[in-house]
């Protein structure tokens, strides 16, 4: 039986829900990496790296190529770029409501008898 679309989405976010491939992702716009250089950008631990583009490897998400002992990541599509920046956007979008409210409520508050 296949998979709903809904579902299929849910599955998709979820993929990405942790912050090191999210990090990943945002590192790999700006073109192919070395695990080492994901490694000094990032900041963990060398094993807490290796299963992040692992699974975003497995999902599709990125290439791995392997350049003698060194493997390197690269976004499988354009379509990864767009989506940091579409939720970029929305969470800009987000924040800037949430500033919209907090000046609201300052602002009731200063001139609230």
């Amino acid at each position: 039986m296949p998979v709903p679309l809904y579902q299929a989405k849910a599955e998709f976010f979820r993929m990405l829900g942790h912050p090191v491939r999210i990090r990943v992702l945002e590192l790999l716009r700006a073109g192919p990496l070395p695990v080492r250089d994901l490694l000094a950008a990032i900041e963990v631990e060398p094993s807490a790296l290796s299963q992040q583009p692992a699974v975003l490897r497995r999902s599709g998400i990125v290439n791995a190529t392997r350049e003698g002992s060194t493997v390197v990541y690269e976004p499988a599509g354009g379509d990864v770029a767009e989506l940091m920046r579409s939720a970029r956007r929305i969470l800009t979008e987000m924040l800037s409501d949430r500033d919209g409210l907090r000046a609201e409520l300052r602002e009731a508050e200063v001139s609230a008898p």
